[in-house]
Parts: C-alpha cells; structure tokens; sequence
C-alpha cells in the first residue's frame, strides 16, 4: 500500500513538482496546502502517513506548523525542507517533532521511502 503524503508549501509550482517527484517514487498525495492553516484542515478528519513541509510559510513559519501537525498526527512522520535554508540543527527538529530536514535541490536524491517509512 503506498503511503499516503501532504505536501504543504506556498508556492503551487513546488507542489506540483514534489506530487510528481512523490509519485514517481510510488507514494500517493493525500492532500496539498498552500499555508499551516489549509494543512492543519487537510488533517482534521484523517491523518497522511508522511508530511513534507516547507519552513518558509505565509502565517505561522514551518516549525510552529511541524510541531502542530505532528500533534494532530502522532503517526505522521513529517519532513521539512526549503530552498534558502541549507541546514537545520537536529535540536530543533527533535523541538518540532520533524524526522529530518532536506533542502529542496536535494529531494530528487533524498531516500524518501526511508524518510517517511517507520
């Protein structure tokens, strides 16, 4: 069964491009959003499996919304990425509840099924 993702980022051409990335590799979109706010609906009846996320959001910034949806989604292993941020302390994704951290040029190469699979 492929395991079912959110995509939650600002910008609709990156959503496009990581559903296509996340197909590609056999995972299924659950749901995207533009802001912390749409995820925080997408999840309200049910739960993805995995959740890439980017930190640079319009509204509450990633972290805050990583740490949100983690809550709502204890089973949901979440993902940050963004394009002006090369690396984030372990500290602070072990703070938000995120699994790691990619930037965004480096997820064509990222091991995703290890990354969202538990």
């Amino acid at each position: 069964m492929a395991l079912r993702i959110l995509v939650v980022d600002d910008s609709p051409h990156f959503r496009d491009a990581a559903a296509q990335l996340l197909a590609a590799r056999g995972f299924e979109l659950f749901e995207e959003a533009a802001d912390g706010e749409r995820a925080l609906a997408a999840v309200a009846a049910d739960c993805p499996d995995g959740i890439l996320l980017d930190i640079n959001l319009p509204g509450l910034d990633g972290f805050a919304v990583a740490e949100s949806l983690a809550a709502a989604c204890s089973g949901a292993r979440v993902v940050l990425t963004s394009a002006g941020v090369r690396h984030v302390p372990t500290c602070v994704l072990e703070s938000c509840a995120a699994v790691a951290f990619v930037p965004k040029d480096e997820l064509v190469a990222a091991d995703l099924e290890s990354l969202f699979r538990r």
